[in-house]
């Protein structure tokens, strides 16, 4: 590689999205950041064995999670860093192959200078690529490098971790095509090897990478002028088997496991025709004129609005059969104009994919597609540079450094919404005022920071107005409204709703058997969401956690309780919530103490910021002999982390005076009171200090 342009490219991509890197979670950031029951060598086989496991089917991308989860846990900047350096990556191997092709065609024309292999005179072929004294190869590659390295359409790919599979993806594609051009070259196994190992890396990453194996005899006919069957076609048969695979597995995953059916996606095959070619001239669109980009495109009425599309589609049947008429003479428009198509195929509407509730249309779909234009504009310019004269050269020059930086500032400004997900639902909602998602997601982020309920009820009540059988947000509201004095049955109200909508909405079972649980005589109905919330997914852990909480307040239930917080743990061995939970059943049980300690101090590896668990543990530990110094350092870890644990305060006042140190025993119940003025023990001790302290 030539290191001065791929450093070059590398500090540009870096200042791009510097913004970016200090970027936190957003959206489904934290169902594809691996979840702790998958961080274990058991939940990496469950990675690649449970379609269930993850929230998309894509064993390559999350087993690359789960190795950055060991790398750096939790931090996003990790994160944020491998999506930067894996896009700069692609800019350079997109390089690579171009120099590869470029310049093999330039020899390929330099060896036939009288005829190409499909009649024409050498060089005509290759349209805007073709050769002059100066080979425009090298600066085309790079060229096009630089220009995918900046465009802001890529940012929604590179700022949101989530789409780790676009950039990685993207990385195993294109050495997958630089080592196939290889074998294509010499005919060596170990090239088509390679090449095929990193096309099901490229699978296994995204399935979107399957138009591979046809982009590649888009290529072999561009460079040769025709597609031999046994030499271009026989080889790719493996690959388009593999290919149809993972297309029709993403399929089946995005109807059955993720929800991509129903009446949202009820278009007719002529509606979805449409839909396409209005797809396609909206990507075009974003990509000559880059502005108003936003995270959530408003989503189109398609049928009302498809019969206005047949213009679209008709531009899209005419450029195809204008430059397959052109073909002999300039075949390089034609072949970037089918890759462009080609690799969008996926995402033109023929397909059901869970994104199309929310809009028809991403900037992070035509992150593959867009290299066909890009490289095609690269090639254009460098044409341009090296056969025009020396005045346009230094024009055009000062052009592209221009058009270069103003993509790039652009690049760097967009990436800024991606710093947390307030900001991004915040400037979605602006450029988008009726993106009911935007409306869900922005509440349930405001929902973390105290004092904003107001806000946060009245976005869902936004997104409920735009979308009134939206089953998540009548699951969101619900649980604002349940921690609000006498809203219950309002929430109640709202989680049947969320049922009647989506029967098998898990999380709504939960929540509502949660609110049930609470309310006199409801017990029995919960019991019954529980179990069909299990029944459902009968591996959720968080179900069996909260079955197990329910259990564990009915009075002779709690062998069951038991049994269901093991089953938690089971499944989630680090939930520190199921241990803490557990230790402080079975400390009421009998012979159940040793057990009792082992949970806690289990949950304190687990979360040791957690005050309560400190506290717990302390008061467990209270009825061990000899542990009396352990039993003060909880208690004194508990006040370090909520100095006003008034419950805290007085039994460490407790103990103070047992050990005879009544001066501090006194300032810990003094405390407890001014934080607690009704605190009864607290109030009752310290009198019995006073009269003790009396001359």
């Amino acid at each position: 590689m030539p290191w001065v342009p791929g450093a070059f490219v590398f500090t540009l991509v870096l200042a791009c999205y510097w913004p970016a890197l200090w970027g936190g979670l957003v959206w489904d950031d934290a169902a594809h950041v691996t979840l702790p029951d998958l961080r274990s060598w058991s939940g990496l086989g469950r990675i690649w064995t449970d379609l269930h496991a993850t929230q998309q089917y894509y064993p390559v991308l999350h087993s690359a999670f789960w190795i950055e989860h060991r790398l750096w846990g939790d931090a996003t900047l990790g994160y944020h860093l491998a999506n930067v350096l894996f896009h700069a990556t692609s800019c350079c191997l997109l390089a690579l192959v171009l120099q590869r092709l470029l310049e093999g065609k330039r020899a390929q024309q330099v060896c036939a200078p009288t005829k190409g292999i499909d009649g024409n005179v050498a060089g005509r072929g290759a349209g805007l690529l073709r050769p002059s004294m100066a080979s425009p190869g090298t600066v085309a590659a790079w060229l096009a490098a630089l220009l995918f390295a900046v465009h802001p359409v890529c940012v929604e790919s590179i700022a949101w971790i989530s789409e780790q599979k676009n950039t990685l993806s993207l990385v195993f594609y294109l050495l997958a095509a630089l080592a196939y051009f290889d074998f294509s070259d010499r005919r060596g196994g170990w090239s088509y090897g390679r090449a095929l190992a990193f096309f099901g890396l490229a699978l296994g990453t995204k399935s979107v990478t399957a138009t591979l194996p046809a982009a590649l005899l888009v290529v072999l006919w561009w460079k040769n002028g025709k597609i031999d069957w046994r030499r271009d076609v026989v080889p790719l048969i493996p690959w388009f088997i593999a290919a149809a695979a993972a297309g029709v597995l993403t399929v089946w995953v995005e109807r059955r496991l993720i929800g991509a059916e129903g009446a949202a996606f009820a278009l007719s095959p002529f509606q979805r025709l449409l839909l396409a070619g209005r797809v396609v001239w909206f990507y075009l669109e974003k990509l000559v004129w880059p502005v108003d980009l936003m995270f959530v495109y408003p989503r189109w009425n398609v049928p009302a609005a498809a019969g206005g599309w047949i213009g679209c589609l008709a531009g899209v049947l005419v450029v195809t059969a204008g430059l397959w008429m052109i073909r002999r003479r300039n075949r390089a428009l034609l072949a970037g104009w089918l890759f462009f198509v080609g690799s969008l195929f996926p995402a033109l509407g023929f397909f059901n994919v869970y994104p199309f509730l929310f809009s028809y249309v991403a900037d992070h779909f035509q992150y593959l597609a867009m290299l066909g234009p890009v490289v095609m504009a690269a090639a254009g310019f460098a044409w341009l540079l090296t056969r025009a004269a020396p005045l346009v050269r230094v024009g055009a020059g000062g052009a592209g450094v221009l058009l270069l930086a103003v993509l790039a500032v652009l690049a760097n400004h967009q990436s800024r919404s991606y710093r947390d997900g307030e900001t991004l639902y915040r400037a979605t909602l602006e450029r988008n005022p009726d993106c009911w998602m935007a409306h869900i997601n922005l509440a349930a982020e405001l929902a973390k920071s105290p004092g904003r309920t107001s806000e946060v009820l009245m976005h869902y009540s936004a997104a409920l107005r735009l979308r009134p059988d939206s089953s998540e947000a009548h699951n969101n509201l619900g649980n604002e409204l349940v921690k609000l004095p006498g809203r219950v049955p309002e929430a109640l109200a709202h989680f049947e709703r969320a049922l009647q909508l989506n029967p098998s909405f898990v999380e709504a079972h939960v929540n509502l058997a949660n609110a049930l649980a609470k309310l006199p005589g409801r017990l029995p109905e919960a019991l019954d969401h529980y179990q069909v919330a299990l029944r459902l997914d009968p591996g959720a852990a968080e179900t069996h956690y909260c079955l197990a909480n329910t259990l564990a307040a009915m009075p002779g239930r709690a062998a069951e309780a038991q049994a269901e917080f093991e089953e938690a743990l089971r499944l989630r061995p680090a939930f520190a919530e199921a241990h803490d939970n557990l230790a402080g059943l079975l400390a009421k049980l009998p012979g159940g103490l040793p057990e009792a300690l082992a949970h806690y101090e289990a949950a304190l590896r687990l979360r040791p910021d957690q005050a309560q668990t400190h506290y717990n543990f302390a008061v467990v530990l209270e009825r061990v002999p000899g542990r009396a110094a352990e039993v003060f350092a909880q208690y004194q870890d508990a006040l370090r982390l909520d100095p006003n644990y008034a419950e805290a305060h007085n039994n460490l006042a407790i103990l103070y005076a047992k050990a005879g140190q009544l001066e501090q025993a006194r300032v810990h119940w003094e405390t407890a009171l001014r934080l607690k003025p009704d605190y009864e023990d607290a109030r009752r001790n310290l009198e019995v200090l006073r009269r003790l302290q009396r001359p």
